[in-house]
């Protein structure tokens, strides 16, 4: 067994693909209108899907918002040079909420965050 996707609904699905492409690099692997139930899938990546876990933003047409409570944590992603990420990720109009901080004394990591607000946790990797 494998890890396939996870999934998070988007308030606008526009600005949420620009984000994970423009922003964090992502590819938008596929996209599909479902007119019956109301909703877009959209599957995002840095490898095909068959290669790797990737990221489903599911976009309610008409809901523009959610709340996102207290149980969602973050994604995370592994990078090469965090300062140099953050710095990308800044000048590709992203924010950095958090660091680059060391973490347990060991690890790098700092936080952007999705249109929605999701957080997403960058860590490096050697």
């Amino acid at each position: 067994m494998r890890i396939l996707h996870t999934m998070i609904r988007v308030g606008n699905l526009e600005k949420s693909i620009a984000f994970y492409t423009e922003v964090l690099g992502m590819q938008l692997l596929r996209q599909k209108d479902y007119p019956d139930g109301q909703y877009t899938l959209a599957f995002l990546g840095y490898q095909p899907e068959s290669e790797g876990a990737v990221l489903e933003l599911t976009y309610n047409w008409g809901v523009e918002s959610y709340d996102l409570g207290k149980g969602y944590g973050h994604i995370a992603l592994g990078v090469a040079d965090i300062r140099a990420m953050c710095a990308l990720i800044q000048q590709r109009g992203g924010e950095i909420t958090y660091g680059p901080a060391l973490h347990g004394g060991t690890t790098w990591i700092a936080f952007t965050k999705d249109p929605d607000g999701y957080q997403v946790e960058l860590i490096e990797r050697a």
